[in-house]
């Protein structure tokens, strides 16, 4: 699988903490550097097929249809890419005219996945999104001309939208022709502009109380939609979840290309630099820039709780015995028989699960089950 960063947006959102330029200078370098960490990083999954590729930012859909069309033929030089199943692209409401879906669609991609966030204009112009709820509709009517498998991105916990709004926006969402949805809770990244307005208290903290609400609001919803949880914020009609975003829960080894992307080859984690000018100063020496950290099987063990335990699907016991050995494993059960609430999990058929509501506690119990 392999993941591409395009870096670039047109304004920065209050609540973004991914690295993103807020304007298109440097695209031109960018899309040259690109190109040669394509060439470089050819060899990094041992020249296996790819199944995935996804597009994520900043904001992908700020790119020409020819030139996603030259990224892709530059990668289809270098990896086998006969065996893709899913290829992704982020977008923004307002790049998705008809023609610009349309060549998406007649490049290969069938999947998108739109930053609609909420259908209240209200909270759009406190998230900093430069759509409105009309121009969203639009969007996936255009989008849905051209694709069958759609996804929207929501987010809740907001202090300017109330319970009564968060399900109108579900509501909304529900009544289109989407196949996935993901619904994240407002999180004040450290680097973003929310968390700065916070620390200079030109905003109110995040009322942690309100997101746990409306998470509920979100899980009575949503069994009443075609739609059904396969992770903490993702939902699906069953055969459209993400193939690439599950890979990622699974452990899968990954490329990231461009900067700020990470790469895991089932040993070490990679990453590179948050920085477009020293990415494409390193990327014209002809030097890959990542930063490198080798994984001890205990770094394993706590990723594979981590990343498991957001799935409904679980932590798949016999494969932690055979990875970790039997003790772990039953030592692993008896920390949840001790330490974790019988309401927030299960053990079924050799899989360690987390209830619905358990999941909210998910990263903390994952944590508590961590070896230091």
């Amino acid at each position: 699988m392999i993941y591409l960063h395009i870096p670039f947006c047109k304004s920065k959102c209050v609540y973004c903490g991914f690295y993103s330029i807020a304007n298109l200078h440097g695209k031109e370098l960018y899309l040259d550097a690109l190109g040669k960490e394509i060439a470089l990083r050819r060899d990094y999954l041992d020249c296996k097929p790819i199944t995935t590729i996804y597009f994520g930012g900043g904001t992908p859909s700020l790119l020409s249809v020819s030139e996603l069309e030259n990224i892709l033929r530059l990668l289809g030089d270098r990896f086998d890419l006969g065996q893709v199943v899913e290829m992704t692209l982020e977008a923004n409401p307002e790049q998705l005219t008809a023609e610009y879906c349309r060549g998406l669609r007649a490049l290969g991609f069938n999947r998108l996945s739109i930053g609609v966030q909420s259908f209240q204009d209200p909270v759009l112009r406190f998230m900093g999104r430069r759509h409105t709820a009309e121009e969203a509709m639009k969007a996936v009517d255009n989008a849905a001309a051209a694709f069958d498998n759609l996804s929207l991105d929501l987010i809740y916990g907001v202090s300017e939208r109330d319970n009564a709004h968060w399900r109108q926006d579900l509501r909304t969402a529900l009544s289109l022709p989407i196949r996935h949805l993901s619904c994240y809770a407002l999180t004040p990244e450290e680097n973003s502009i929310l968390y700065k307005q916070i620390e200079r208290r030109s905003h109110a903290p995040v009322d942690d109380d309100l997101a746990a609400q409306q998470y509920q609001i979100l899980l009575d919803t949503l069994p009443h939609s075609a739609l059904q949880q396969y992770e903490i914020s993702n939902f699906a009609v069953p055969g459209f979840e993400s193939k690439h975003n599950s890979s990622y829960w699974n452990h899968t080894p990954y490329l990231g290309l461009g900067p700020s992307a990470h790469s895991f080859d089932g040993h070490s984690r990679q990453w590179n630099p948050a920085n477009l000018k020293q990415y494409c100063d390193n990327m014209a020496q002809g030097t890959p820039c990542e930063e490198r950290e080798t994984l001890t099987d205990d770094d394993l063990y706590n990723e594979t709780l981590l990343l498991g335990l957001r799935t409904r699907a679980g932590v798949d016991l016999n494969a932690v015995a055979s990875r970790f050995g039997g003790t772990r494993r039953e030592e692993l059960e008896l920390h949840f028989r001790t330490h974790v609430a019988p309401e927030h999990y299960h053990i079924e058929k050799d899989r360690l699960c987390l209830t619905a509501t358990g999941l909210w506690f998910a990263d903390g119990i994952a944590q508590s089950a961590f070896l230091v």
